[in-house]
């Protein structure tokens, strides 16, 4: 848990191994990246004020990294906020105050929900499959060797398949890789990634450019 609370922090600590479950505490975005790295917990339950950063930034982030399951809290339980914490790949939302109780129920619905959902591949013909949990792509069963920036493009484009996406949403969703990224660098991720997958942008099997609005994943299922 990434919250800012010690007194609160220091009671779920106490509370949770009630139920079987070991609850790691960290009072800052460093410290609690620290955690994720060196530990690797089972699901994170994350603050969205923090005195050296913002926690919907960070599950932004860390969606585009890891499937770990994630749970806001926040004293902020306005709609708005629900929803951003949502859209940015949240699992759950829980206002503060609660119940420790219901965190932990809420803490063990989501994990549930995390084991029962099985990996998936998206698949074009042409012979491109890509495993989101492995994070490993193949094309004609011969794996293709992809940055982290390449194979989320390739990921978001393969689960809009059909979909005109223009530059500007492809530049919103992979800045929480690169926040540095522009919008010429689009053009360029997506002339490597074609060149990677021997696509053809005058004939494509998989990425179609749609001139001066973006881009389409053209390969079928």
């Amino acid at each position: 848990m990434i919250d800012d609370d010690e007194s609160l922090n220091r009671l779920l600590v106490d509370y949770f191994p009630r139920f079987g479950h070991e609850l790691l505490t960290a009072t800052s975005v460093k410290a609690g990246k620290r955690i994720l790295r060196t530990s690797e917990p089972d699901l994170l339950i994350l603050d969205v004020m923090l005195p050296d950063g913002d926690g919907l930034e960070l599950c932004r982030s860390l969606r585009f990294q890891s499937d770990i399951p994630i749970i806001m809290l926040t004293a902020r339980a306005d709609v708005p906020d629900r929803v951003l914490g949502l859209q940015y790949g949240a699992d759950d939302y829980v206002p503060k105050p609660f119940e420790p109780r219901e965190l932990v129920a809420r803490v063990e619905n989501v994990m549930r929900r995390a084991r029962a959902a099985p990996m998936k591949i998206l698949t074009a013909t042409g012979g491109l499959a890509l495993e989101t949990e492995t994070r490993r792509v193949t094309l004609n069963e011969e794996e293709v060797s992809l940055t982290s920036m390449e194979f989320e493009l390739l990921r978001i484009l393969m689960e809009s398949r059909g979909h005109v996406l223009t530059r500007e949403s492809l530049l919103r969703r992979l800045r929480g890789l690169d926040a540095d990224i522009f919008d010429r660098s689009v053009d360029m991720l997506v002339s490597r990634l074609r060149k990677k997958l021997d696509d053809d942008s005058r004939s494509p099997r998989f990425i179609k450019t749609v001139w001066g609005v973006g881009y389409q994943f053209v390969g079928k299922p």
